[in-house]
């Protein structure tokens, strides 16, 4: 099974870059070092800052919003995609994930939906053809 580890911290430490120092990033190096010398690992990255990023927001006109983002109670500083047997597994791993003396946040694991598990058009009600485009697209067209 994959699943998707979310790195979330506050908004002041996720815009600081919390991993910044020598001796966390060494930390967290041999952290993602031991995740891949176990077969675990399969992708990770960290993230800019909310503040060089944008939101495009579901509904009418779909205008980017432009960062920082201070509404959001954790924002995403980093994530990896792991394979695991277990949630379980996955759990074990990330409680030893280390983290700078001091920063709040969490970490969020969550399974990876696989394409056998997703149900079809047909079986999801009020489902809308994905190749149909979006309502504001349809009534542009018009």
């Amino acid at each position: 099974m994959r699943f998707m580890v979310l790195l979330k911290a506050t908004n002041e430490e996720a815009e600081a870059n919390v991993l910044s120092g020598a001796r966390p990033r060494a930390a967290m190096d041999s952290f993602n070092e031991e995740l891949a010398k176990a077969g675990v690992l399969l992708d990770l990255a960290s993230l800019h800052p909310s503040s060089e990023g944008a939101r495009v927001p579901f509904g009418s006109g779909r205008a980017a919003i432009d960062g920082p983002f201070h509404d959001a109670k954790g924002l995403v500083a980093g994530y990896w995609v792991i394979q695991a047997n277990t949630k379980e597994e996955a759990i074990e791993w990330f409680k030893r994930c280390p983290m700078p003396r001091g920063v709040k946040g969490e970490i969020e694991i969550r399974q990876v939906l696989e394409p056998c598990e997703r149900p079809t058009t047909a079986e999801t009600p009020g489902a809308q053809d994905a190749s149909a485009g979006t309502p504001d697209e349809e009534r542009a067209d018009a």
